[in-house]
């Protein structure tokens, strides 16, 4: 992975003049454009005029001592979910295409506004953030960052936003996670996503996927980046992250699904992880976490995902499904089938399921698990069908345990460099967030050692 800076670092240059937010926007807009990259695939629009425009403005402020926040002028991309003012939101879709142009930012594009970061454009994903593949058919697929020659999935559905940050096109990336949708992009790129507690950050004037389960999340370089914006994103007050030491943490290892069927790389890396905790004074325990065996059948008629995401489409889908992408309409015709009792039980079903799961993770500070089962697979051997819906589960699997427990988790580089990419995902109950990104903060450190 490129040797870019820190949000922390950028923020250190601007203030000391070493740098200037129009410089920062102008590197990113050269990469974007450079004709051997990937940014005509990562970006569905580009705001180069109000980009450079913004950056003027911080400059501008940074020079009279006004500038909002010590973060103002760095340049960020948003995911093509989210509303910007006088944009079309297209969901990475072309069924949108005729819709009116936002009439105002959406919440977390306007809370990162008024912090002062620059939006760069809006990111590729996968059509209205159905899959954890991270291929469009519309719009291209963005390589991801293993071994570009023979071409790798980039992981989803926050595609774009993983691959922006990735190669320098931004510098924090706002995404969308449904099951996985920012966790499993970080892991495939070898960078860091978060899922918030999901009432922290509002989802105002975001297309939903399901407004049971969706959360609104960073993509960045490191633990201390994310926390950043997910201050920003949640309106609350940006302090630095305080490492946890590994010696004393408790860490839990659910048994039941997290660790079926992993790819080689996958199970040998995550050992490796867990073997460098526990010689820096972790204590890890491997538990059962039986009840992570009730979630399949709480979606074995689609769940949230399809009950939730049908509601919102089937007017949409019936005058132009025939332009969504078929894998992605599919999905959402499941929720069809769902009756109003069904949508029902799965509603108490999850509150059950939450309260038990907290009890049980309760003596713990953490869980900790593979983010995705498997490595990211090459976008070729995903043209059959069946062998795209069996990777896709596989990369969404472990993910969704944490969306339908009402968890909070990140995804962190786990691999060697040189290896392929890995992700080790540290999760918590709701509400736990600052205690995941200290102790994230304190694994970053010695893992990939």
């Amino acid at each position: 992975m490129p040797d870019f800076p820190t949000l922390a670092k950028l923020a250190d240059d601007l203030e000391s003049g070493r740098t200037t937010a129009r410089k920062l926007v102008e590197a990113c807009l050269a990469k974007i454009a450079d004709p051997s990259g990937e940014g005509q695939r990562t970006f569905i629009h580009v705001d180069k005029d109000a980009a450079l425009a913004a950056a003027d403005a911080m400059d501008g402020l940074r020079k009279v001592k006004a500038a909002p926040s010590r973060y103002a002028g760095i340049p960020v991309s948003i995911k093509d979910l989210f509303d910007i003012k006088g944009q079309v939101t297209r969901a990475g879709s072309r069924a949108l295409d005729d819709s009116s142009p936002a009439e105002q930012d959406a919440a977390t594009v306007a809370r990162l506004r008024r912090a002062g970061f620059v939006v760069i454009g809006r990111t590729n994903m996968t059509e209205f953030a159905y899959s954890g593949i991270g291929i469009n058919p519309h719009y291209g697929t963005p390589k991801g960052a293993w071994n570009r020659a023979e071409g790798h999935v980039p992981g989803g559905s926050s595609s774009g936003a993983a691959v922006s940050v990735l190669d320098g096109m931004a510098h924090g990336a706002l995404g969308t996670d449904t099951g996985g949708s920012c966790r499993i992009p970080a892991a495939y790129n070898g960078i860091v996503g978060y899922k918030p507690t999901q009432r922290r950050v509002p989802l105002d004037g975001s297309v939903p996927l399901s407004f049971s389960l969706d959360s609104i999340g960073p993509l960045a370089r490191s633990v201390s980046c994310c926390a950043i914006l997910d201050a920003v994103l949640a309106n609350e007050p940006i302090t630095a992250v305080r490492p946890r030491p590994v010696k004393g943490m408790r860490l839990a290892v659910p048994t039941a699904i997290a660790l079926d069927d992993l790819d080689a790389p996958v199970a040998g890396t995550f050992e490796r992880a867990l073997k460098t905790l526990a010689d820096h004074g972790a204590i890890i325990e491997r538990i059962e976490m039986a009840e992570f065996h009730d979630i399949g059948p709480m979606n074995a008629k689609g769940g949230f995902a399809a009950s939730e995401s049908y509601a919102w489409h089937r007017y949409l889908i019936t005058s132009k499904g025939d332009v969504y992408d078929p894998r992605v309409s599919v999905r959402i015709m499941r929720g069809e089938a769902q009756s109003a009792a069904d949508y029902i039980d799965l509603l108490n079903e999850r509150r059950s399921l939450i309260a038990r799961v907290n009890a049980r993770i309760a003596p713990y500070d953490a869980l900790v698990l593979p983010t995705t089962a498997n490595t990211p697979p090459k976008i070729a051997d995903l043209a059959d069908d069946k062998a795209f819906t069996t990777q896709n589960l596989r990369a969404l699997r472990n993910c969704t345990l944490i969306n339908m427990i009402d968890g909070c988790a990140i995804s962190l580089p786990a691999h060697r460099e040189g290896d392929v990419p890995v992700g080790l995902m540290l999760a918590g109950a709701g509400g736990s967030d600052r205690r995941i990104f200290e102790l994230a903060a304190g694994m970053e450190a010695v893992i990939r050692v």
